[in-house]
């Protein structure tokens, strides 16, 4: 059997697949067993963020699988140190907890709140909002605000409350006995939709009002994704806990919670993690945040700048939202339809709800996202 078998013979079918088998891949050009190369303007949902096969990346994975593949985290290593320090340098937290996605940096943060509202007044319920998405994990989904993805998986742990986005009454109306308040700003899975910059610094000062924790989470929005390291600083907010993951490892699994000052309750034996700060998965992601430069901030945002006026006003666009290169496109046909089209002819895109999302390598170059963007312009006008 070939893979597409086996794959259908062997793999639980919980994701919708296209009829595509990705074999190799060189920045954003990606190949099929047959060679047919395509321009990949989806980076695996925000991971490679300098693209497949990337020359940096490779080796300083590769030096570290000779030196030390995993150690537990009863010892110390360099590599799960020096990330560490990178991104408590970047985002201005204070401490870090490593796990191996976004949903474990999630509950991780989870955990944090709930012990900070034991420590302050006996709170333990979070505040999130209405078509988020923070995990799969029953905690995580327990947080996501979102009816249609609760179907079939309850009862679940208690404590979450939905607040509507934008609604900074709604979130005040639900604050009694809550110990955090845990957001994405832009909320990604649910349509690629940026919060209200109000909205936002009042929920920030209404978590300080009522000395709740403010939870950002970054998995998919982090490390440079927007034009900023983090989301948070386009806003001018202080979080007391940032969750990030996708692109960190640069196509390695890893997660990290950050933890601000109010933030930094762990303790010893707390939490922890088999894998989390693998020294693997922590060199190839000192590799990336190495290269998140002030630089490539503003070379992520001329080129999102740049697709925002290549497709306002085209033919089937109805509208465009995001920041950076996390773009959705409202079109006027069915998504998922237009991605099938799309990779007949040679353009990988995603998906999120009825919009059509292009979450690009951050390195992408512009001639390769200009014809990208041809692409996609020719599909809708179809």
């Amino acid at each position: 059997m070939n893979a597409k078998e086996l794959d259908k013979t062997y793999i639980a079918p919980t994701y919708q697949r296209f009829d595509l088998l990705l074999t190799r891949g060189q920045g954003s050009e990606l190949y099929d067993e047959a060679g047919k190369r395509y321009i990949d303007l989806g980076s695996g949902i925000a991971v490679n963020l300098f693209g497949a096969a990337d020359p940096v990346h490779a080796a300083a994975v590769t030096a570290q699988l000779h030196e030390l593949a995993h150690a537990c985290n009863y010892y110390y290593t360099e590599p799960q140190s020096r990330l560490a320090e990178l991104l408590i340098e970047k985002s201005g937290m204070r401490r870090v907890f490593f796990g191996n996605s976004g949903a474990e940096a999630n509950e991780c943060a989870i955990k944090a709140a709930r012990l900070y509202g034991e420590q302050h007044g006996c709170r333990h319920k979070i505040i999130t909002l209405k078509n988020s998405f923070h995990g799969r994990t029953i905690a995580t989904l327990a947080a996501t605000g979102q009816d249609v993805l609760h179907a079939h998986f309850g009862p679940f742990p208690e404590g979450f409350v939905y607040a509507d986005a934008d609604d900074l009454a709604s979130v005040r109306g639900l604050s009694g006995g809550a110990c955090a308040v845990m957001m994405e700003l832009i909320q990604g899975e649910g349509g690629v939709l940026p919060l209200d910059e109000s909205f936002v610094k009042g929920v920030a000062a209404l978590c300080r009002e009522k000395d709740m924790l403010l939870i950002i989470d970054e998995v998919q929005t982090g490390n440079g994704r927007t034009g900023h390291m983090f989301a948070y600083q386009h806003y001018g907010i202080t979080p007391d806990i940032v969750t990030t993951a996708k692109g960190l490892g640069g196509g390695l699994p890893i997660g990290a919670c950050l933890m601000g000052e109010r933030g930094a309750v762990l303790t010893t034996g707390l939490h922890g993690s088999t894998f989390g700060g693998n020294p693997v998965c922590c060199a190839g992601a000192i590799s990336v945040v190495e290269r998140l430069t002030e630089d490539l901030f503003a070379q992520v945002w001329e080129k999102g700048e740049y697709v925002k006026s290549a497709l306002v006003g085209a033919k089937g666009v109805k509208s465009i939202t995001g920041l950076g290169l996390m773009l959705g496109i409202e079109i006027e046909k069915n998504a998922h339809d237009v991605a099938a089209r799309c990779i007949e002819n040679g353009l990988l895109v995603l998906t999120a709800k009825e919009k059509v999302r292009l979450l690009p390598a951050l390195n992408i170059p512009f001639p390769l996202l200009a014809e990208g963007v041809c692409v996609l312009r020719d599909v809708l006008s179809e």
